[in-house]
């Protein structure tokens, strides 16, 4: 299919000059309405090539790119193009660059070990349970898991360094474990470091203390694929954040891929510096969002099958499983580990795995799993993320820097407790309950076209539940 060119009027005429001309205009509707992150990362890179018989063909940097924009943000193309004259029904997407291939079957290592260039390298070992396979996918982590496995291809990326982040136990470390296991099946000559932000840190000192920082130097910009976790550690550590950055810089020049985990977005690590978070947030950000009731039943299930294959004759009756995924919702290392020790119970007192023992076993986890969430509490940490005094939260005052997380105390009351919108009110200075309902209609409008104030929802409902 043939790309378009602005100075190509001879061959497209005046028409499709019109509707490429009109595409920017909505590239700017959109913008609005979706939000400047959503708009950077998956609208501004589309290039519009021609329109045919109702048709919108787009040219795309990936396949994957394509198919994600196509699953999440067709109906807004669509939509917005329309009412802007563009009479299209349908919208396809291409990759012009011809050295993009669909992914070979990949031949698993042998049972014999093999010699892979990462061996000599100074990183984390790579934990075997942690690969594609064993990932259960969901909508929470669906975007993450695609992302992790565009990079694990090994092919060009147009996305660099690829930032995960969310709170504890929902996956990042496994994916990144993931995308080593699946890079050194695929490719064994690629030198792969995966290492915690911490053991970079310790190296990175334990060099300067022994005088060989050149040779820290060369093994880690000698990489092809550096992937570092948890990286908020490093916040605040001087001379180790100006080592990370001219590392990553080297390696990002090089065309190497980079890889990043954290419990919360670059913009929001404390003490990291600004240069830094830039570079972090040039690639592509996704958040690892806590997990919903399918996707923990689907975890269960999963290994569930895994524990029957190892506890022989031990039986589960029905509603075990969905009883557990109603119940643990904050992580899923609390989940698997409920499970683990489910298991081991029944199987050391020979018992078949009843609700009734599910109860008496996992007491401790369901009662910690059972504490609720109080309105003053959410007050407490927004009042805190915001920096206003908690007294304001629930005070008369009306001034945008004080309303505005107000509202925002006031939606995640009413998304996280149980509390009926009249006392909410009342527990906000005794507010009306249809004040509480503007407020939580207007957090709500905003989060849809607000990026940033969507981003702080995300993190203090995770911090409030985590």
């Amino acid at each position: 299919m043939s790309v378009w060119f602005v100075d190509d009027e001879r061959r497209f005429g005046t028409e499709q000059k019109m509707i490429h001309d009109t595409w920017g205009l909505v590239r700017e509707q959109l913008a609005a309405r979706i939000g400047k992150n959503n708009y950077t990362t998956w609208i501004e890179p589309l290039k519009l090539s021609d329109l045919k018989d109702g048709v919108a063909h787009f040219e795309v940097p990936t396949s994957f790119f394509g198919n994600w924009v196509s699953r999440n943000y067709s109906d807004h193309i669509l939509s917005q193009m329309n009412s802007s004259g563009i009479e299209a029904g349908r919208l396809e997407f291409f990759v012009a660059r011809a050295v993009e291939h669909e992914p070979k079957p990949v031949a698993r290592p042998a049972a014999k070990p093999v010699a892979r260039a990462s061996d000599d390298l100074p990183g984390s070992p790579l934990d075997a349970r942690f690969t594609f396979d064993s990932f259960v996918v969901g909508k929470p982590n669906e975007l993450a898991h695609a992302a992790a496995r565009r990079v694990a291809e090994g092919g060009p990326v147009n996305f660099n360094p690829l930032f995960l982040y969310g709170g504890v136990g929902l996956g990042k470390t496994h994916l990144m474990h993931a995308i080593a296991h699946e890079l050194q099946a695929r490719q064994p000559h690629l030198r792969v470091l995966y290492l915690s932000a911490e053991q970079f840190m310790y190296r990175f000192v334990q060099a300067l203390r022994e005088r060989q920082i050149m040779d820290f130097k060369e093994i880690f910009r000698s990489v092809d694929v550096l992937m570092v976790d948890d990286v908020q550690f490093i916040a605040g550590k001087d001379s180790t954040q100006e080592e990370f950055f001219h590392t990553f810089n080297v390696l990002v020049d090089q065309n190497k891929q980079i890889v990043i985990s954290a419990d919360r977005a670059p913009g929001e690590i404390k003490d990291l510096e600004d240069r830094i978070k830039s570079r972090l947030q040039c690639g592509l950000v996704v958040d690892l969002h806590p997990t919903d009731y399918e996707l923990r039943l689907g975890i269960l299930q999963t290994k569930a099958e895994y524990y029957r294959s190892q506890y022989k004759g031990l039986q589960m009756a029905s509603g075990v499983l969905e009883f557990l995924a109603h119940r643990i919702t904050t992580n899923v290392r609390v989940l698997e580990g409920a499970l683990t020790r489910l298991f081991a119970f029944a199987s050391l007192v020979g018992r078949e795995i009843t609700l009734e023992l599910t109860q008496d076993c996992l007491a401790d986890i369901l009662r910690a799993s059972d504490r609720k969430l109080t309105i003053e509490e959410i007050q407490r940490k927004v009042a805190e993320h915001y920096n206003i005094r908690l007294a304001d939260m629930i005070g008369p005052k009306r001034l945008r820097n004080i309303a505005r997380p107000r509202q925002v105390a006031m939606y995640l009351a009413k998304q996280l407790t149980l509390r009926s919108l009249p006392e909410i009110g009342r527990r906000f200075g005794g507010r009306d309950h249809t004040t509480i309902m503007h407020g939580v209609k207007r957090i709500e409008e905003l989060m849809s076209t607000d990026s940033q104030l969507s981003d702080d929802v995300t993190l203090l409902r995770r911090l409030l539940q985590g």
